[in-house]
């Protein structure tokens, strides 16, 4: 199996962190490939057309796309992990355009079975790439990061609070198919044999994603990344069914959040799942906050908000109805 050698220092310090660059690189896989997920599927039937059209002209990026679509290869070396300060894709992209030409082209060498094609062989793969990056966001992305964004920032609030409770082996549990914590410093990345990597003076993040399956991406031998698919964070969103007394007594919106508060959860979670606007969720939870029907307290950097033993004694002293609610 391939295994990352992990010290306890390294652990330490790892984060959960997204990344408009690595989200923007796999963007550029589903308009390659066109097997877009479901949530993908308008995505790209608005921007595969515009896509191909761009790359036409350009035998770079059409033997890259053509390497993309097998299914064998998305650059490693190519899409760079975040460095801690990054927040822009623009701080990202000007990462990758220094990637020197041999390492860029060893990375674009892995599409065609370790032989690069002539129309990758150019002075600056990286420029190339990194040109094409530019304008799959600037046309695919940009416009669209927002709404991810929250919801990998959703996705990364439940692991963390996952690993504050109960460690690293369960916060990192069905991250993606092949990646396990083994314990006594060992993170399994795939069941493919590979000699071990020693991470022990390395910088380590995990990145959700719109990915079906994980990967990995570095900067080699100073910053390692998990890349993994958010889990249920792309799907449409679906409110919770609230039984009519409920949404009489408290109002339909209000009647769904209160039954999403069931375990912790924080506002930006809230937005994810129910689509409102941020500042729509926290006035319905100021609310919730005044009539003693919920709770908010602190984990780390969040804050979290749950049901108090009223909010729990409403939910559970109204009869229940089919599709209605959960606790």
């Amino acid at each position: 199996m391939g295994v990352w050698l992990v010290t306890a220092d390294v652990l330490a310090a790892s984060r959960f962190v997204t990344s408009p660059l690595i989200e923007t690189v796999n963007a550029l896989g589903v308009l390659t490939a066109r097997n877009p997920q479901p949530w993908e599927r308008d995505w790209l039937a608005r921007h595969g057309q515009p896509f191909r059209d761009r790359i036409r002209t350009d035998p770079f990026s059409t033997a890259l796309a053509q390497g993309m679509q097998s299914g064998r290869w998305l650059p490693v070396d190519l899409s760079l992990p975040p460095r801690p300060g990054d927040v822009t894709f623009e701080q990202e992209l000007a990462r990758v355009r220094t990637v020197p030409p041999r390492v860029a082209k060893f990375d674009l060498s892995q599409s065609a079975g370790g032989r690069l094609p002539d129309a990758l062989d150019v002075g600056d793969p990286a420029g190339a790439f990194a040109d094409l990056l530019q304008w799959t966001w600037d046309n695919a992305v940009r416009a669209d990061w927002p709404r991810r964004k929250r919801k990998y920032e959703a996705d990364i609030v439940s692991r963390t609070t996952v690993l504050s409770q109960r460690g690293w082996a369960a916060a990192v549990r069905d991250i993606a198919r092949d990646v396990r914590w083994l314990g006594g410093g060992r993170l399994q990345i795939t069941v493919k044999d590979h000699p071990p990597l020693d991470l022990s003076h390395a910088e380590l993040v995990f990145i959700p994603s719109s990915l079906r399956t994980g990967r990995v991406a570095w900067k080699y031998p100073a910053r390692f990344a998990v890349v993994y698919p958010a889990a249920g964070m792309l799907a449409t969103p679906v409110k919770p069914a609230a039984p009519e007394p409920l949404r009489r007594l408290l109002g339909p919106t209000r009647a769904e959040i209160l039954l999403l508060i069931g375990d912790p959860i924080t506002t930006t979670q809230l937005a994810a799942v129910t689509g409102l606007a941020l500042g729509t969720v926290g006035d319905h939870l100021r609310v919730l906050l005044d009539a003693e029907l919920a709770e908010r307290h602190r984990s780390g950097a969040h804050v979290l908000y749950r049901r108090t033993p009223a909010g729990q004694q409403l939910i559970g002293h109204l009869p229940s109805q089919p599709g209605g609610l959960t606790s």
